[in-house]
């Protein structure tokens, strides 16, 4: 792989953000970035796999090998389940997804819509044994079939400054995946104990693959998805998350250091939607150093965290209303965030979660471009 300038820019200013250094250039990113309906914006492709449908240089190299095999809103099974339209509803489906979730949803268009779940594979010990705990043996040998050309890509990347990233489900929401929502919050009181054995099997996988990972290459950066807050804080309490979340994160996370090598420092970034504020420092006992996506919309506010926490990396934080609502509000948000955060550092600014469907193109290149003036 030639480091070329584009990259070596790209390189320094991760390692900017990595370092929280401040005053210094600022590396430029989308998060979630896909319009729901792409014809509005004049038939373009779907920039959720890339930039290069944006002729404009607004977005910076992307410099993050992403090491997967963990998940992200689901655990990592092996095998999945088979996805299956389990019966017909009209304009409506029942469908099963590759994790065992059974969703209504509409026929067709169901990519730009959220569906209403109707079964979790895990309702108790018995759906757990029959059907699911086999699906997450970190001994699966189908796990490693690649495992070979994987790293050696890895590998390779690493060599020539690429950050290595291990993006994984949660446990929260790993058990939400499983359980539900709704029926996750009654099985805390009625059923503890399958909450941890759940628990268990998550720790388990991420430590097996992680430490096969780390037998190649080191890992920069743990990426955790982690939906455990709502508009008004966390779901669960925090003598909840003492119990059953945090003792597994703060052994995964020891045990993550332990195998790196030279000492290289690894970082801990927590994603979770709603109104984080509340979760930050029980999330720091357990090792966390960065959160995303800070979103505004639900009350959070990315000057008030820098403030009260200037030595937590954040990304995210932009108020996509305000990016819907046009460009005056644009420009006087981003002088009330941008001088600020620069000068203080540790800060990659993106939307605050998926650009919205009334966001026009134009609205959205006006807010990379003035964005982009911050960042160099």
């Amino acid at each position: 792989m030639a480091q070329t300038e584009a990259i070596k820019s790209a390189i320094d200013k991760i390692s900017n953000f990595y370092q929280h250094k401040k005053d210094a250039p600022i590396y430029r990113c989308e998060f979630g970035f896909r319009p729901l309906k792409p014809e509005a914006w004049g038939g373009e492709p779907d920039p959720g796999s890339g930039n290069d449908w944006i002729s404009e240089n607004y977005y910076d190299e992307n410099v993050q090998f992403m090491l997967g095999r963990l998940g992200w809103c689901e655990g990592e099974f092996s095998p999945w389940y088979e996805p299956k339209v389990l019966e017909d509803r009209g304009k409506y489906e029942l469908f099963r997804d590759r994790s065992g979730r059974q969703m209504h949803r509409f026929k067709g268009d169901y990519n730009w819509f959220m569906p209403s779940f109707e079964a979790h594979p895990v309702a108790d010990e018995a759906s757990w044994e029959r059907d699911v705990k086999w699906r997450l043996d970190p001994e699966t040998p189908e796990r490693y079939a690649d495992l070979e050309t994987r790293m050696a890509h890895a590998k390779k990347c690493q060599d020539h400054g690429i950050f290595i990233c291990q993006e994984m489900v949660g446990g929260y929401m790993f058990l939400r995946s499983l359980i539900g929502p709704e029926q996750l919050l009654y099985m805390f009181y009625d059923n503890p104990k399958l909450i941890s054995i759940c628990m268990e099997a998550w720790f388990n996988l991420a430590d097996k693959v992680c430490s096969v990972h780390q037998q190649y290459v080191d890992i920069d950066e743990i990426y955790m998805a982690e939906d455990i807050c709502f508009n008004h804080g966390p779901l669960i309490s925090y003598d909840m998350i003492r119990e059953f979340l945090l003792p597994y994160y703060q052994q995964f996370t020891e045990n993550l250091r332990k195998r790196q090598s030279n000492g290289r420092k690894i970082h801990i970034h927590v994603d979770t939607d709603g109104f984080c504020v509340p979760v930050i420092d029980i999330y720091r006992e357990m090792g966390m150093a960065c959160m995303s996506p800070i979103e505004a919309a639900s009350g959070c506010d990315v000057v008030e965290i820098r403030q009260k926490y200037p030595d937590l990396l954040l990304k995210g934080g932009f108020d996509k209303r305000i990016m819907a609502g046009g460009k005056d509000g644009v420009d006087r948000e981003l002088e009330r965030i941008m001088p600020f955060m620069r000068k203080h550092g540790g800060y990659i600014p993106t939307c605050d979660h998926i650009v919205p469907i009334e966001v026009t193109k134009e609205k959205y290149l006006y807010y990379r471009r003035r964005m982009s003036e911050y960042c160099v």
